[in-house]
């Protein structure tokens, strides 16, 4: 194993300092420990702006990047100094463009878009009962059809987590255990908890389910350990939150225990276990190698390795475009036309950024605020990030940032454009505002009379 790379220190821009990201020689033990701790209590306010500790300050300013060495079998992920990309991102955004605001809130398409799609799915499956499931037409329409609707299906349920279907926190509940009924298997609640924790924690390793552990890392760094992942993501995504962080079981956890499960009976009681073994079989495919399910790991793996800080230091505008890519890099967004049957989740950065915003003002947003979004990188294919994720040595389960806590803070001028910009300080109030907006975007489960006032 190469020794690590020091590199310069942090970069100053527009007069104050920015903390690169570093990646640390893979040092650390081969243990991995695992949390069991329930989720954290959804405060008003951005969990980002709170003071570090001194312990959680440390080595924040270094800049070590370990040496690509081909063929390791044992690299580490990309651990990130700095918190993630989004907080600052999102203030900078609305301080230039305060009519963002405007665009925050439910959207109606997504009710009889769930209604239309979970009784196609209903009726397909009926359908198909005098088929057998391993049958030509039965596995055909589960992948063609079921697993596009099923992943459709999926991100409504990711939709109506936010509270983007209506303005009621009761509301949006029901209408995601009812969407969950097209996956044949309860999970809309759980989902929700831990997807909530993905934004407010992102990258925390720990916390972030959404992370892949050491233990994966390790054993399935190859091309057949990564097809096998590709393969059954969502069971990795099913069974990976109980081994790394457990969630309080709440009522709305047996309410949709028990909804999908009554459903699930009463359609097998009347119809037989066929359909149950369509739905369950669409679901499958909607996380396995389709063409949509490459969502999944194009929003936050590392396709193009870890960016490094740039060493050469004689073009100022070079390298500050090099920072902010190389602080931006842990999610990528895709606008390429599947995201018409996936609630344009391919505009990922925007969504992470502002997670009040529905699907269907996603890309009025990117229109809106044009310069921070056009020097990111984004993908242009989907089905490629697959194959590449499968087929490139230099790609796999290691391509995740992590962070080992919140990180030293990004100011939010490292993002602006042009060299010299700087935002505007917003009064007080409008902090608030801020905060309050991206609190009803995480859809933390606060009372409604609360949210009102």
């Amino acid at each position: 194993m190469s020794s690590p790379v020091i590199l310069p220190l942090p970069t100053v821009i527009n007069g104050y300092t920015t903390k690169p990201v570093s990646r640390r020689s893979n040092t650390r033990s081969s243990t991995t420990t695992f949390s069991s701790t329930s989720s954290p209590t959804l405060s008003s306010c951005d969990p980002s702006d709170q003071e570090l500790s001194g312990d959680e300050k440390t080595d924040v300013g270094s800049m070590t990047v370990k040496d690509e060495v081909e063929g390791d079998p044992c690299p580490d992920f990309l651990w990130m100094t700095t918190e993630e990309p989004h907080r600052s991102r999102r203030i900078a955004i609305l301080k230039a463009h305060p009519e963002v605001r405007k665009l925050m809130g439910p959207t109606s398409a997504t009710f009889p878009l769930v209604i239309a799609v979970l009784s196609l799915q209903i009726t397909l499956a009926l359908a198909l009962r005098t088929h057998h499931p391993l049958s030509v037409p039965f596995i055909l329409t589960a992948y063609i059809i079921g697993g596009t609707c099923n992943q459709n299906i999926f991100l409504a349920i990711h939709e109506i987590t936010h509270n983007l279907a209506f303005k009621s926190i009761k509301a949006n509940k029901i209408l995601a255990i009812v969407a969950n009924f097209s996956i044949g298997v309860p999970y809309a609640m759980a989902f929700k908890g831990y997807h909530i924790e993905h934004h407010k924690f992102l990258g925390e390793d720990g916390i972030d389910t959404d992370l892949p552990s050491r233990v994966e890392a390790l054993v399935l760094n190859n091309v057949a350990g990564k097809t096998f992942f590709a393969t059954f993501q969502l069971l990795f995504y099913a069974i990976r939150p109980g081994f790394i962080r457990a969630q309080t079981f709440t009522k709305w956890h047996a309410i949709n225990l028990l909804a999908v499960i009554s459903f699930d009976l009463t359609l097998i009681h009347f119809f037989g276990v066929r359909p149950w073994i369509y739905l369950v079989m669409s679901s499958f495919f909607a996380g396995s190698l389709h063409p949509c399910a490459a969502h999944f790991i194009a929003e936050h793996y590392l396709m193009e390795g870890p960016l490094p800080i740039l060493q050469d230091r004689e073009a100022d505008e070079k390298n500050e475009d090099v920072l902010m890519k190389s602080l931006a890099q842990e999610t990528t967004s895709y606008y390429g036309p599947l995201n018409i049957l996936c609630y344009n989740v391919g505009y990922h950065n925007e969504h992470h950024d502002f997670p009040s915003v529905p699907w269907t003002k996603l890309p009025q947003l990117r229109s809106i605020a044009r310069e921070f979004y056009d020097p990111l990188p984004s993908h242009a294919s989907w089905p490629y990030v697959t194959w590449k994720f499968i087929t490139d040595p230099s790609v796999g389960m290691w391509s995740r940032a992590k962070r080992t806590s919140k990180g030293e803070k990004i100011h939010e001028n490292t993002w602006v454009a042009r060299k010299g910009d700087s935002i505007s300080v917003m009064d007080e109030s409008t902090v608030e505002d801020e905060e309050e907006e991206e609190e009803r975007g995480y859809a933390s489960d606060r009372d409604d009379k609360v949210k009102r006032n």
